[in-house]
């Protein structure tokens, strides 16, 4: 009496594949694993650098958002209050809004930073610019230094600002806003404290292009998939046949 029973055979073009498929699918998930790594590295690098003791700006030469990138600091300077900035279509608590820029004339020096006073909703109707107004100019600002906020992907024109005060845009381009201001800006903002006075929504976050978790479970997809074809190369190699 014949039946049929599974045997194992094995084609050695189909395995030789096999192991340079695999060797690349490993090969990257141990990437995405070293990756993930690093930026939890880097994150708590910054979360140590953002709890040193302030610099002071004031006494800083020529500084850089390369040098003090999440660092924080203080500066002492004369708000700008006639001429301040907003960053359009910035988003919190799924409600649309600005990052109110005020520009501090640093005591001592030529140039200003553009401080961060937080968050404010936008009003119903986008004309009607939200009262972004301030008392007090001679002040001491205390904050982290950070990049300007970002956007994925910039339009035509979003970095030209508005006419007249305050003035919008989405995009900050220290060029475009030190021509419009008349004098010039540092490369970087300072993001005022939470506790200090004539604010708004202050919640800052130390932001990479891509978090560890997403290194992760890119790993998980690219191990997952070496596991998948490591079960099809098992069920191709039996093949049925008369004994």
């Amino acid at each position: 009496m014949k039946k049929n029973k599974p045997i194992l055979q094995f084609n050695w073009k189909i395995g030789l594949g096999y192991i340079v498929i695999m060797v690349l699918l490993i090969s990257l998930g141990n990437w995405q694993i070293r990756r993930a790594h690093e930026k939890e590295q880097l994150q708590q690098e910054r979360q140590t650098e953002s709890k040193l003791f302030p610099v002071d700006l004031n006494a800083l030469h020529n500084p850089s958002l390369k040098q003090l990138q999440y660092r924080r600091v203080k500066v002492k300077g004369v708000f700008d209050i006639q001429h301040q900035i907003l960053i359009d279509n910035q988003m919190y608590q799924g409600k649309v809004g600005y990052y109110v820029m005020t520009p501090l004339k640093i005591e001592g020096k030529a140039e200003a930073v553009l401080v961060n006073r937080g968050w404010v909703p936008m009003n119903k109707d986008r004309r009607q610019l939200p009262d972004i107004g301030l008392t007090e100019t001679e002040v001491l600002i205390r904050g982290r230094v950070n990049h300007f906020p970002q956007v994925g992907y910039m339009l035509d024109g979003a970095d030209i600002p508005t006419p007249g005060w305050p003035t919008v845009v989405q995009v900050v381009n220290t060029g475009l806003i030190a021509q419009k201001l008349g004098y010039a800006l540092l490369d970087f903002q300072v993001e005022m404290d939470a506790e200090l006075p004539g604010g708004y929504v202050r919640e800052w976050r130390i932001a990479t292009k891509m978090p560890p978790e997403k290194h992760y479970a890119y790993a998980m997809q690219w191990y997952g998939l070496a596991l998948t074809l490591t079960l099809l190369m098992i069920w191709m190699s039996f093949k049925k046949t008369d004994e």
